[in-house]
């Protein structure tokens, strides 16, 4: 088997694993960069940081290494829809819009959209503040069960306890949160 730039990573199991997010990708009506050397590059990426960290996070930008600090930039990240329908990529171009993926819009690079740690850790804190909270106003009273929303691509459901994965996008579990 060959072996890939990164040392302790094979050949086979980049191929694999970019062949697996291509099925998901597609599945989910989303792209994959056009150019499978480049997305291979980003998929080895993604290995590396789940060997490292224990989680894919996003192969573009720096992980702390702390799984519930990183959750928005496991991929697909949580901007990944938003930079998509600005820019027709995210941002390590992993994920492309069909225009990019027919080549009639280019691949540029992409402005960091993911807030300094100080403000995504304020952002928690009120989420947390406000999930901790009994539900307040008519309609949540009137439901029977908790709505809870994919961070990464709006999925709702309405259940005790979010799904284990997305059946829209395959984000985790932990990737929900309470809407109603």
């Amino acid at each position: 088997m060959e072996p890939s730039p990164t040392p302790g990573i094979l050949k086979k199991e980049i191929d694999e694993a970019y062949e697996t997010i291509k099925k998901e990708t597609t599945s989910g009506g989303y792209y994959l960069n056009p150019d499978p050397e480049s997305a291979k590059d980003l998929v080895e990426g993604l290995i590396v940081n789940r060997n490292r960290y224990g989680y894919e996070s996003c192969p573009c930008r720096l992980a702390s290494g702390v799984k519930s600090e990183d959750l928005d930039i496991i991929c697909p990240c949580d901007y990944r829809d938003a930079d998509i329908d600005e820019f027709g990529a995210c941002y390590c171009a992993l994920y492309v819009s069909k225009e990019c993926f027919e080549g009639r819009q280019k691949i540029r690079s992409i402005p960091e959209r993911r807030p300094p740690k100080e403000i995504r850790a304020q952002k928690s804190s009120d989420a947390h503040d406000e999930n901790s909270s009994a539900p307040s106003g008519k309609s949540s009273q009137t439901l029977k069960y908790p709505v809870w929303r994919c961070k990464v691509c709006g999925y709702l459901c309405a259940r005790d306890t979010p799904p284990g994965i997305c059946p829209v996008c395959k984000a985790d579990k932990e990737r929900f949160e309470r809407f109603m």
